[in-house]
């Protein structure tokens, strides 16, 4: 996709306190916009919310919030119900585009999260204001927690042998450029983006040897059964029915075994397989720069 310098548009910005949009924040301040950051609370309140955006006349909304949990309630009241509230907020004040960062995943939708997700979506595609859906694979954060691990001389952890698992994952500065990059960008209207990182597809084995490589140890590794998450996701489904604590559990399992066995990248809609080939690299910090500081930190 081509990356256009446009005049500076007047956003909004939803997530800004997350990971991925504190670093589209810092992107679209540095091209020169002018952003209105929403803040968590005013999305749960549709009027302020719509007087908000009016009176800044935003040309542009950017939602990167999402739920935290993944849990069904909150997976609805955020992934779907706050991301409602702001796309009607955004009709009301005439915005011309609404840019949407989903997920990957959405193509295969197992989870309550990932259902909410797509319920929006087709919501946001239905509305008639201008649309742009960037659905990014792994991001380098979810890759990063098991740097301390090896760097205290521990096994990397890994599912079955370490290959069940590939994802493109892209860094949090590359994805914010090209979120901004769609910015009265005709590309990218009325568009879903799949996006990943600059590649090569790595596996969860991979990665542990990468992080080895660069921590200058020989690697060790533990097998664990992603069987374990369906195990628990059954155990804990039986209490679902009378405690919305169990059920949550048993959705956090159900979230476990998705990630242990599924691959973060684009669906071939024809040989039904995961396909690195169809999934887009965009970007140049490789998941080896992000480890390199890792470990100068850690």
């Amino acid at each position: 996709m081509t990356e256009l310098a446009e005049r500076p548009r007047r956003i909004a910005l939803a997530g800004a306190s997350g990971t991925i949009g504190a670093a589209v924040l810092r992107r679209l301040q540095a091209e020169g916009h002018e952003v209105a950051v929403v803040p968590r609370a005013t999305l749960a309140e549709p009027l302020a919310l719509a007087q908000a955006l009016a009176e800044r006349a935003c040309e542009v909304v950017i939602s990167c919030i999402a739920s935290r949990s993944g849990a069904p309630k909150d997976a609805d009241a955020v992934d779907y119900g706050a991301n409602a509230r702001l796309l009607a907020a955004a009709r009301g004040a005439g915005a011309a585009h609404f840019i949407l960062l989903s997920a990957i995943c959405v193509q295969k939708p197992l989870l309550a999260f990932q259902h909410a997700k797509l319920k929006f979506e087709a919501e946001l595609q239905a509305s008639g204001i201008g649309y742009t859906i960037i659905r990014p694979t792994a991001f380098f954060k979810s890759l990063s927690g098991q740097v301390k691990r090896v760097k205290a001389g521990k096994s990397f952890l890994i599912f079955g042998d370490g290959n069940l698992t590939r994802c493109k994952p892209i860094s949090d500065d590359d994805l914010a450029r090209f979120i901004a990059g769609c910015i009265g960008n005709p590309q990218a209207m009325g568009k879903v983006l799949p996006i990943g990182g600059p590649g090569p597809a790595i596996s969860l084995r991979e990665q542990g040897e990468l992080l080895f490589r660069l921590a200058g140890k020989e690697p060790r590794f533990r097998s664990v059964s992603p069987a374990m998450f369906t195990w628990a996701e059954r155990l804990l489904s039986l209490g679902a029915p009378f405690s919305t604590r169990f059920a949550e559990k048993a959705e956090y399992a159900r979230i476990a075994r998705y990630y242990a066995t599924e691959s973060m990248l684009v669906l071939d809609p024809v040989s039904g397989e995961y396909s690195a080939d169809l999934t887009p690299e965009y970007g140049s910090e490789t998941l080896a720069d992000h480890y390199r500081r890792l470990l100068a930190e850690a």
